[in-house]
């Protein structure tokens, strides 16, 4: 792996900091916004990094307290990798406040207002974490997604729905977020959903890819049938690249299941590919697309792909358009 510069110097073994929980305004929220921040410890003009997170069985790795091998990986070559636990957290299971929320069990569009709430309160972050004051570039922001986080990322990119409740037309993209990266994520609607997705979670039936115009990266395991959302198999977490407009990349991972290798923690018992150097793999493809859209003249991608069409042994494909 190529090491990436920050100023000049190599991020390879960069020192990370991370502070957490930091509680935000959220005016309206049921619950107190909670986030986590993890930054280089040096450099300066760092491009902000928005992380939503999946679901899954486990207790606290749907939160600010998960996806440490990605964060990790991220914040080490140059990012402000911002981490919220979402309403949908699994941590703020049978809290009270949220009974009978109307967006339950997902909470779809809490999600995406949560990193509109985290980029209209920065100046509030840099002052209670010193560490970063100053040293984010508050116009280039990206924002990253795995499985349900991925059609987060979706929404603040310009996807579409027609909200379940009401039927009106849903548009919450965030036009400060240039860029992001969907890992994992749900695919198009319709006849494409399981029976078990299109009762618990109707808001999928009528997700609109035609309106992400926003360059993003798509990555998608070739082992990842997700039967309890898609009847489409594997192939249906290509959706957001297939069905965007350009300028999109597709990553194919070979092998990878629905964790890519174990992106959501350490040694997690709900990794069933668990592969430390795909995870890498996958990480450093995520981190030099955003860098070469979010820094111009960023060498990183370019020497990513390079590497990847010469390896012997890829861990994926890529195709553009």
């Amino acid at each position: 792996m190529t090491p990436i510069s920050i100023n000049g110097s190599s991020t390879r073994s960069a020192v990370v900091v991370s502070v957490s929980p930091l509680v935000l305004p959220a005016p309206g929220r049921p619950v107190e916004l909670q986030v986590r921040v993890t930054a280089p410890a040096t450099g300066n003009h760092l491009p902000l990094l928005l992380l939503s997170h999946g679901q899954g069985p486990s207790n606290n790795l749907s939160s600010l307290n998960g996806y440490a091998p990605l964060v990790q990986h991220l914040a080490a070559r140059g990012f402000v990798v911002v981490q919220p636990t979402h309403l949908s957290s699994a941590t703020l299971k049978g809290h009270p406040s949220l009974k009978n929320h109307p967006e339950m069990p997902l909470f779809w569009r809490e999600r995406a207002l949560d990193m509109t709430r985290i980029l209209d309160a920065l100046a509030v972050l840099e002052a209670a974490v010193p560490a970063i004051a100053g040293r984010v570039d508050h116009r280039k922001v990206a924002v990253v997604g795995h499985s349900m986080g991925g059609h987060t990322a979706s929404l603040l990119l310009g996807a579409r729905l027609n909200d379940p409740n009401t039927g009106d037309t849903v548009d919450v993209r965030d036009a400060r977020i240039t860029t992001g990266a969907l890992l994992a994520a749900p695919g198009r609607g319709g006849e494409a959903l399981s029976a078990t997705a299109t009762r618990h979670y109707p808001f999928l039936l009528t997700t609109d890819f035609s309106t992400m115009t926003a360059p993003a990266l798509v990555v998608a395991g070739d082992n990842d049938p997700s039967p309890h959302l898609t009847v489409l198999g594997s192939p249906w977490h290509t959706d957001p690249y297939r069905l965007a407009p350009a300028p999109k990349t597709l990553l194919t991972v070979h092998g990878a299941e629905h964790m890519l290798g174990g992106i959501s923690g350490f040694d997690a018992a709900e990794t069933s590919d668990e592969n430390p150097a795909r995870v890498e793999a996958v990480a450093h493809l995520t981190g030099a697309y955003l860098r070469a859209q979010l820094i111009p003249g960023d060498p990183t991608w370019r020497e990513a792909q390079n590497a990847l069409l010469s390896s012997a042994n890829p861990i994926g494909k890529l195709v553009s358009k």
